[in-house]
Parts: C-alpha cells; sequence; structure tokens
C-alpha cells in the first residue's frame, strides 16, 4: 500500500509540474465568430478589436503582441481573444481567410496577414474602377475572391501552405461572414462605436486604450475581474 501511494504521490507530482510548465501558445479555441489563444482557465481575458486594413492594428502586432503572449499567455495568466471589426469587403476577405483551416493555424495566418498589410493597403489605393465595381457587385463570394486576387492576399495564404481550391471554400462561407457581422454589430449595441484597435477585459471595454503602451500600463495595474456566472 505505502508503494502504491508512494507512486500516486509521484504521478500527482509529475502532473503538478507538467502544468505548471505548459506552454498555453498553442492552445487556441474557435468560437462562432473570435478565436482565443490560452488557458481556458485563466483569470484574465483580454480582447482585441482588430481590423486588417487598420495601421495601429498593425503597430500592436508588431509593437506589443508577443510581448503579452510570452508574458502573460504563455504561462496561463490571460487568455487573449481576436475579435474582427470587418467593416468592409476588404477586411471581410481578408478575415475569413485568417479563419481558414483549423483554430490552430490562424494565429499565423493572422500574424502572415497582419505582415503584409503595407502591400495589401498600397494596393488597395491604387485600385482601379473596375477593380472597385467587382468588389462592390455581384455574388458576395465572387466579390472576396476579387478582392483576394486583386490585393495579392491570395498569394500570402498559398506562402502558408494552402492551396487556391481551399481558400475559394473559405471565401465562400457565408454562414461565417454572417456570424463576423452579426457579432460585431451586438458589440456596437453593447459598447458604442469601436474604433480599432480597441481592448476589452473580462468583457469590460478599455476607454482611451488603443495600442500595447497603454495597455501595458493597464496590465501592471489591477484588473476587473471576471464577472461572475
Amino acid at each position: 500500500m505505502k508503494r502504491i501511494v508512494a507512486g500516486l504521490m509521484v504521478l500527482i507530482a509529475g502532473l503538478a509540474s507538467m502544468a505548471a510548465t505548459q506552454n498555453w501558445l498553442g492552445t487556441v479555441e474557435r468560437t462562432p465568430a473570435s478565436h482565443l489563444v490560452g488557458n481556458p482557465d485563466a483569470p484574465v481575458t483580454v480582447t482585441e478589436y482588430i481590423s486588417y486594413t487598420c495601421p495601429h492594428c498593425r503597430d500592436f502586432t508588431l509593437q506589443g503582441e508577443e510581448i503579452l503572449k510570452v508574458g502573460y499567455v504563455q504561462p496561463g495568466d490571460l487568455r487573449f481573444e481576436y475579435r474582427h471589426v470587418a467593416a468592409n469587403i476588404i477586411d471581410m476577405t481578408a478575415t475569413m481567410l485568417a479563419f481558414c483551416g483549423a483554430p490552430e493555424k490562424f494565429p499565423r495566418n493572422h500574424a502572415a496577414l497582419m505582415a503584409a498589410q503595407p502591400q495589401f493597403n498600397a494596393l488597395r489605393r491604387m485600385a482601379t474602377k473596375s477593380q472597385t465595381d467587382r468588389w462592390t457587385n455581384g455574388d458576395l463570394a465572387a466579390r472576396r475572391r476579387a478582392v483576394a486576387s486583386d490585393l495579392n492576399l491570395y498569394a500570402i495564404l498559398e506562402q502558408r501552405g494552402y492551396s487556391r481550391s481551399e481558400l475559394d471554400q473559405c471565401l465562400a462561407d457565408q454562414a461565417l461572414a454572417d456570424r463576423i457581422e452579426s457579432a460585431i454589430a451586438q458589440d456596437v449595441e453593447r459598447y458604442g462605436p469601436i474604433p480599432t484597435p480597441s481592448f476589452a477585459v473580462n468583457g469590460q471595454m478599455l476607454e482611451n486604450v488603443h495600442g500595447w503602451e497603454r495597455l501595458s500600463q493597464v496590465l501592471a495595474s489591477p484588473l476587473p475581474a471576471a464577472p461572475s456566472e
């Protein structure tokens, strides 16, 4: 009996040690309209409202996102949620491409799109009338395919290993587009207009926090408690 108890104690200690050293960055949950990275039992959830055409969103991705992930998400202290403000056909197209594939692929899809933002924003500014007409007329999936082609969004995801047919299938998912639009409509009804990027902590929108410098100050202070169930 003593040997059994001793063996159980070693096993429990080993499991506890594994839990303490687990890297939560590989834990990605997909909701109907967002992705959450990190420990599902973390006491704090930070939500970022993003747009793929927003330069300040890219600034946060480059300046603070990895610091937040390594310092807070990786050890399990915080969960990070990506939510989308897809206010136009370009944002929606990029968002649907970011969703393409298994949930675990989303963070790198997101990073690849943000890294390439200056290039596709430049193409957007140089778009011809015939191109913008293709983006705003006809079947919704066809509009998104036109955007992906004209702004080289296909190429960004093809470099991630996707085929054109896989990407087209993702762009044809109107149910996903509807869920994203419905989610942001509900958030706007709750919070009012949401500039990008904006941040919420445990469901409470932060005022005048639109970048890493201010968010890092918030994270260093006592945070709003998670709502009780």
